[in-house]
């Protein structure tokens, strides 16, 4: 078949724009690291209390509890109920309870129902009921000290996250509201005054959406507005937010995130469960005697009794990738061997004898732990990606295209040359 030198050049032609058209488009679709950080809070996500002072806490967590400073748990305490075995085998040395300092019980008993108990100070030799793991005496399992400074971090990066586009938050007269339609994320701005003024807060989000409400304000006390209750919606009608009932099957509480990165105090004394996990690595929590936290807890230092407990929800948001977030934590591929029993020589001491860089019970309201700290320097490169890593500008598409296009040329002209003998020829 003869090709004429006019076609010939038509398909060159095509093939030329063709490959102008690809260039553009490969470079709007850079590839990229994850939208989500992973692991974002390193161990401190592991536990349901994680607590850099003393812990005043009664009748129990749900989940696995880290206490920096003292453990006062003379009310009675049973830890880690509601822990899955893999959950379990993620903590650091497998230990559901950890306590640097000392665990005063009096003659109460805390039950440690899944894991390991790893106290570092004074403890009573029936102080831990373990049902199916070992106790042993270490301090230095966590560090504690560096793991906030890494929260604190976090925290204040958070903050600085703008809101989404397209998210409201309204005032109608003790109601609340916060909405967003962002299927990935949605970030909030609030003051704690706008929360202490809220009777009922509402918060409506698609189903599976993380929203991030970021809190400005030293103190937040919820007992001011006498909050009654947190109803949430996937898209769907609002439900009150309770233990046994959420909105979508708990998939809006789940990825719900309340970031206090300035405050000292948050009083939670109040009959409605507060959905959602709460980071404020400056403040002392008060939860009081009545509901429940329905999530995890990063605080200073805490202290909460009657139902006023926290409940196994750990939180599965994608938070953006922004600063420096905590390195993954590392679980002991062993653990060593422990003693089943705490010494009966030991006695617990008074929960004063607190470690370096926690707050003592009688203080903690009034004097908690530094919320500042080192805040994460603004990469303006993404994680895992250095300056001449094509992936992040766009370029990776282009070096095939131009190859590509250097070849159809080449065939090109060759057709034009064949066409031209063959004309000859003929």
């Amino acid at each position: 078949m003869r090709i004429s030198a006019a076609t010939a050049a038509a398909v060159l032609g095509g093939a030329l724009a063709l490959g102008l058209i690809s260039v553009p488009a490969a470079q709007a679709t850079p590839a990229g690291p994850s939208e989500c950080a992973t692991d974002a809070f390193g161990i401190a996500g592991k536990y349901g209390e994680f607590v850099l002072g003393d812990d005043v806490h009664s009748p129990d967590a749900e989940g696995a509890v880290a206490v920096g400073g003292n453990a006062d748990f003379r009310g009675g305490f049973s830890v880690a109920n509601e822990l899955t075995a893999a959950e379990v085998a993620a903590l650091p040395g497998q230990a559901s309870l950890v306590v640097r300092g000392d665990l005063v019980n009096g003659s109460s008993v805390t039950a440690v129902m899944k894991g390991n108990a790893v106290v570092g100070g004074k403890v009573s030799d029936r102080a831990v009921e373990l049902y199916s793991g070992s106790f042993r005496k270490d301090a230095g399992l966590i560090d504690f000290d560096a793991e906030f400074a890494k929260l604190r971090g976090y925290s204040s990066a958070l903050a600085k996250e703008p809101a989404t586009s397209g998210t409201q938050v309204t005032a109608d007269g003790r109601r609340l509201t916060l909405t967003g339609d962002n299927t990935t994320r949605n970030v909030f701005h609030v003051t704690a005054g706008q929360l202490e003024g809220a009777k009922e807060i509402f918060l409506k989000v698609p189903a599976g959406a993380t929203s991030l409400v970021n809190v400005s304000g030293a103190n937040y006390d919820m007992a001011k507005a006498g909050t009654t209750g947190f109803f949430l919606s996937g898209g769907q009608d609002y439900v009150l937010d309770d233990k046994l009932q959420s909105a979508s099957d708990g998939k809006v509480r789940a990825r719900l995130l309340w970031n206090f990165p300035e405050a000292r105090t948050i009083t939670k004394n109040s009959l409605a469960a507060w959905p959602g996990s709460v980071l404020a690595p400056g403040a002392h929590l008060e939860l009081g005697t009545a509901a429940p936290v329905n999530g995890s807890v990063w605080v200073a230092s805490l202290h909460g009794s009657g139902g006023a407990e926290t409940h196994h929800f750990p939180f599965s948001g994608c938070l953006p990738e922004t600063g420096e977030t905590p390195e993954p934590s590392k679980t002991p591929d062993a653990t060593p061997p422990v003693d089943s029993t705490p010494s009966a020589s030991e006695t617990p001491s008074s929960p004063s004898a607190t470690p370096s860089g926690s707050a003592s019970p009688s203080d903690s309201a009034s004097q908690p732990a530094e919320s500042g700290g080192p805040t994460p320097s603004q990469s303006s490169t993404a994680p895992g990606t250095g300056d001449g890593d094509l992936a992040s500008t766009g370029s990776s598409g282009t070096l095939p295209l131009i190859a590509g296009t250097a070849v159809v040329l080449a065939a090109g002209a060759g057709l034009v040359v064949a066409s031209r003998r063959r004309s000859k020829r003929a």
